[in-house]
């Protein structure tokens, strides 16, 4: 026999507080939503260093995905090792370094570094492998033609392509900056496909009217190009006004000869 059905009990486990059904957590102006930035495997790592180094200096948070071939370039053409368990000591040097390969070019502080927010390349169980994960939108600089090619045909065999199909699908911003040259007929196929899905399709390819007078100059004017397709403010590169300038940077910088 059951015991009498007593309206006063009730499960204290399973009870929600009128008020925690109703919290929707901290006001929106608080909440982190941060551009994804991936790094995968073709030459150019100092693209991704500028584009990083931009965001933060725009007050922007930043979710970093380095894929395991990325990691191979970062190596040859820098020297750094990236380690997931000292990723924010390998990315400060990282950010550190010009283009030119000498470190402490640039200062990054530890509040900087606190705005970043590093997934594992491996990790498909990450937060912005989903879409109701907060996020601005997606960077690849520089981005493979394998990269491409994954992107485009929905592939998703790591976090990187896995997070730009979700920003597909979630019609958020998704910046592609391609790096290779000559580009072969299935790769120009598959920038199609990514222009069409709505991506913005950004070669990496340096201008010379801003007046460039060290590598680093054009590094920073592909990373500007990058940050102005996402609409991050910047002063990485001297825009056109509609004058001939007849000189780089340094001429106009120098001063009058007395």
């Amino acid at each position: 026999m059951e015991p009498p059905h007593n309206n006063t009990s009730h499960d204290t486990s399973r009870h929600v507080p009128q008020d925690a059904r109703h919290d929707t957590g901290p006001p929106a102006a608080e909440r982190r939503r941060p551009w994804v930035v991936g790094v995968s495997g073709a030459s150019g790592t100092p693209y991704a260093a500028s584009v990083v180094r931009g965001l933060l200096a725009a007050g922007e948070a930043v979710d970093l995905v380095v894929s395991r071939a990325s990691r191979l370039t970062l190596l040859d053409e820098t020297g750094i090792a990236f380690r997931d368990a000292h990723w924010r000591a390998d990315l400060r040097e990282w950010l550190a370094r010009g283009a030119d390969g000498k470190p402490g070019t640039f200062r990054v502080t530890d509040a900087e570094l606190a705005r970043v927010r590093y997934w594992a390349a491996g990790d498909l169980a990450a937060g912005p492998s989903s879409g109701s994960y907060p996020v601005k939108g997606m960077l690849i600089v520089p981005a493979s033609t394998a990269c491409v090619a994954g992107v485009a045909l929905g592939l998703s065999k790591d976090l990187l392509q896995r997070v730009a199909s979700v920003t597909l699908k979630e019609r958020r911003r998704l910046v592609v900056a391609v790096r290779e040259t000559p580009l072969s007929g299935p790769t120009l196929k598959q920038l199609v496909m990514l222009d069409e899905a709505g991506a913005i399709v950004l070669p990496a390819s340096p201008a010379f009217y801003a007046g460039a007078t060290h590598i680093q100059d054009l590094v920073d004017f592909v990373a500007g190009r990058v940050l102005d397709a996402a609409e991050v403010p910047h002063g990485l590169y001297r825009r056109w006004e509609g004058e001939l300038r007849g000189g780089s940077k340094d001429e106009e910088e120098a001063p009058d000869a007395p």
